[in-house]
């Protein structure tokens, strides 16, 4: 992403988290990371990254986040970015889920802060986290030690992961449809119905799409390439051209929503005398 001269993040956000941010405090825990050992560690090497990831900034760091100062930097910044408590947020997709999933794949995991409180919430369930940054998965990895949670992490693409076919009860993913081209996050709403069982849930905190329509401010303020087009969007149309049932999206707070959907049951039932069919669609099912 080419940078704009005299930007909002420039001029405003990049002083203010300066400040705000003890970066004394981040070098040290850099330090104590081996970066290079844990990104051999997740790198997976068959994986290219697709343009649209690689070629681009995010949060108005340099590079994306292919890099281990963005891996450092992300939750210090995100702390600050989900008014009023970035806690609160995340929760909120916690206390969304409706059954009680024995299998959990989150969905651009990054640090694994969502992650993270998935498996706390769950922890008979096995808890996966998969995003493109090997050096995101090392913080995540990092956490979780510090946290003795048990979660697997993996480096891939959210629109293409090599699970099988309705393997998860739970599908989550948080803040990463305003990162994405619309096209891409179509694709990982179809990746997410393929790998849900019937009566599984799908789970998406982002960006309050009916907030940033009319506060193009919003949209300057962190330089992100896709959040226009993502602003300009509905995650329930998404989430309805992937065939999910039951939609609904709510605001949480003024700056982020939550939006759920169910991948419904398909059950044929054997014709009747005077010739109709009968089909049952969009039951409930949880574990």
């Amino acid at each position: 992403m080419a940078k704009g001269q005299d930007t909002l993040w420039e001029k405003f956000l990049q002083p203010l988290f300066g400040f705000l941010i003890d970066r004394q405090a981040l070098k040290k825990l850099s330090d104590k990371i081996d970066w290079e050992a844990g990104c051999d560690r997740f790198t997976d090497p068959n994986l290219i990254y697709p343009e649209y990831y690689s070629s681009q900034n995010f949060h108005g760091v340099e590079g994306g986040y292919l890099n281990s100062g963005a891996a450092v930097t992300y939750d210090p910044v995100t702390r600050y970015a989900l008014p009023p408590n970035e806690t609160w947020n995340r929760q909120a997709v916690i206390d969304a889920v409706r059954g009680n999933p024995r299998r959990i794949l989150d969905l651009g995991c990054g640090t694994g802060s969502t992650t993270l409180m998935l498996k706390q919430a769950f922890p008979q369930a096995e808890v996966i986290g998969i995003d493109l940054s090997p050096h995101m998965l090392v913080m995540a990895e990092y956490k979780a030690k510090q946290t003795g949670l048990d979660v697997r992490w993996l480096h891939g693409k959210a629109e293409a992961t090599s699970f099988e076919d309705e393997s998860f009860d739970l599908v989550t993913a948080s803040l990463l449809f305003h990162e994405t081209p619309t096209e891409i996050a179509q694709n990982i709403l179809t990746e997410a119905f393929r790998l849900l069982k019937s009566g599984g849930e799908v789970i998406i905190l982002d960006g309050n799409q009916k907030t940033l329509r009319h506060t193009e401010w919003l949209t300057d303020i962190f330089e992100e390439p896709y959040i226009d087009v993502y602003a300009s969007s509905s995650v329930d149309a998404w989430l309805g051209a992937a065939n999910f049932a039951r939609i609904y999206t709510e605001d949480i707070w003024w700056t982020n929503q939550l939006s759920w959907g169910i991948k419904p049951l398909s059950t044929n039932v054997p014709k009747l005398e005077d010739g109709l069919e009968v089909k049952i669609t969009e039951n409930w099912v949880f574990a």
